[in-house]
């Protein structure tokens, strides 16, 4: 199989729009209620999605040194322990609020081009 430009999760290769995309799909796979048929279908596609994009972006210098790069690793990478450690748990309030946080931190540092 050949290397194309657009990934299995849709990861166009723009980064900004990739990472608003990536966000709007993690807010909706978290705020799903524990009883949710597709829960567990829903978290894998997350988990998919979080190594997509970390595959794809981690070795480009031009975004590796972005506030707003930097700050959705360390969002992607609590998502993802939660999800490989507890896979059956649904995620704390707590962690609910951080990763809430990060995200309105990397859309801002997007919108002013960090």
């Amino acid at each position: 199989m050949g290397c194309s430009s657009e990934s299995v999760s849709g990861l166009s290769g723009d980064y900004r729009q990739d990472t608003f995309a990536l966000l709007q799909s993690l807010r909706t796979s978290i705020e799903l209620p524990a009883d949710a048929p597709d829960k567990a279908a829903l978290q894998e596609e997350a988990r998919q999605k979080i190594n997509d994009f970390a595959s794809r972006y981690r070795r480009d210098t031009s975004v590796t040194s972005l506030t707003s790069f930097t700050t959705m690793r360390t969002a992607l990478n609590s998502l993802a322990g939660h999800y490989s450690s507890y896979p059956n748990r649904p995620l704390p309030q707590k962690l609910k609020t951080r990763l809430e946080q990060e995200f309105r931190q990397v859309e801002s540092a997007l919108k002013r081009g960090s």
